[in-house]
């Protein structure tokens, strides 16, 4: 076993790391599971102008959400660091004020609704029967909107006290709900692509439902607790920081992601609906790589919040390790059984054709991004979310350079290798900044 110092004082091993990694990578892998179903559902129909809409749908959905994702981020960072200092009024209180702004969130993006897609669909583009199954599938699916800022929020929660098993419990609950409804709604019930999205409604529902009973229960366990002030300024202004520097990173990610999709559907509905189907075998990949750096966020908050640089240093490195590791074994499983899964996402011969052609692209993306995934955990954790708003900004520049660079020469090949640029400029200017960084917060501790 490889050993790594904790906050608590006693060693850490791969075994600690596996116990929050396990439960995360399987509850983080039926999220990408709701994803191909989605696509498989309609690439069953033969028609790439739904999954079109679906894959630039998810886009949209995702940008509109993105001002949001420190809901899970930034409450995991924080509530790891409360759990590391030990204490647990203030991490309850952590999640109460999430839930605060989940709230008021969710209303304003319900009353929002058309002009925010509107928005959304002037981004992605798309032709005109794309943008329509597009907007269908965003309008529907925002009606959850409260119960997802709210599941957001709960689950950093989960994940920042360490409680894996009940993260699990949450995201298995939200997304095989997901894909259940979703089978019923689109094949049984001939709905489409808005079955698909009102599958989602549900699923969200569902799982804020249980995620309520469970924090009580949990609550109950662990007995009553003297918490801090819930309107307390400072701390407001501790998290509008996080929260200001958690959404310019995650918009710049959704926007490489949108600037994928762009470029996809400009490239016509068979390309785009190729690269949809290959993007989501990277989107399951990477959810698996988020098990370790899911570690990371819980074992690198305590360390930061108890003032540890031992313990910092040996789990950055172990998970790390790990995550590079599992790498390996997801670009194998891709190459072995890619041309497979294509088939049996789509029955369009067109698509396959040009899927099976890019393969090679996906089979290369855990390699070049599983270190970002883990830097990302780094720095969530540790609460470093300046750096990551920077360097993502300047990953966001490379690519964009290598697309201009590459596309006009290399077509959808030159598209693909400016996002692989992307992913591994992502890990290599967070992976230099990380000891200066440390030096600087443990020096002070």
């Amino acid at each position: 076993m490889i050993a790594t110092a904790s906050t608590t004082g006693r060693r850490l091993g791969v075994r600690d790391v596996l116990g929050v990694a396990g439960p995360m990578t399987l509850g983080y892998l039926t999220t990408p599971l709701v994803g191909l179903v989605a696509t498989g559902v309609v690439g069953r129909l033969g028609d790439a102008v739904a999954v079109g809409g679906v894959a630039l749908g998810s886009v949209v959905f995702d940008l509109i959400f993105a001002a949001f994702a420190f809901l899970r981020a930034g409450t995991t960072g924080l509530t790891a660091q409360a759990t590391g200092r030990g204490d647990r009024g203030e991490a309850e209180a952590v999640l109460l004020r999430a839930l605060l702004v989940a709230l008021v969130g969710g209303l304003a993006l319900l009353a929002l609704t058309r002009p925010i897609v509107d928005l959304g669909l002037l981004v992605v583009g798309g032709e005109p029967a794309v943008r329509a199954a597009t907007r269908a599938y965003v309008e529907t699916r925002l009606l959850a909107a409260p119960a997802i800022l709210a599941n957001y929020a709960i689950f950093g929660w989960w994940l920042g006290r360490g409680r894996a098993g009940l993260g699990l419990v949450q995201q298995t609950t939200l997304n095989l709900t997901n894909v259940a409804a979703a089978l019923l709604m689109a094949f049984h019930w001939r709905e489409g692509v808005v079955g698909v999205a009102k599958a989602s409604v549900l699923a969200e529902a569902v799982a804020l439902s249980l995620s309520l009973v469970l924090l009580l229960v949990e609550r109950r366990r662990l007995g009553p607790v003297k918490q801090p002030r819930i309107f307390d300024l400072a701390a407001f202004r501790a998290v509008a920081v996080v929260n200001r520097d958690l959404t310019i990173r995650t918009f710049a990610l959704i926007a490489a992601f949108a600037f994928f999709s762009r470029q996809s559907a400009a490239q016509g509905a068979v390309v785009l609906a190729a690269n949809a189907v290959l993007e989501k075998f990277f989107l399951t990949a990477s959810w698996f790589l988020d098990g370790f750096a899911a570690s990371a966020e819980t074992f690198v908050g305590r360390a930061v919040g108890s003032g540890d640089r031992a313990a910092f240093d040996r789990a950055v490195g172990l998970t790390t390790r790990l995550s590079g590791l599992s790498a390996a074994v997801a670009a194998t499983v891709l190459a072995l059984a890619g041309p497979t899964l294509i088939a049996a996402m789509t029955t369009s011969p067109e698509v396959i054709e040009v899927a099976v052609r890019f393969l090679p692209w996906v089979i290369v993306t855990p390699l070049a991004g599983f270190l970002a995934f883990q830097m990302d955990g780094v720095f969530i954790g540790a609460t470093w979310t300046r750096e990551m708003a920077r360097m993502m900004l300047l990953s966001l520049i490379a690519g964009f350079a290598a697309w201009a660079a590459l596309a006009p020469l290399l077509g959808n090949h030159g598209l693909w290798a400016s996002f692989v640029l992307f992913l591994a400029t992502r890990g290599f200017t967070l992976a230099r900044v990380i000891g200066r960084r440390a030096a600087v917060v443990f020096t002070a501790a």
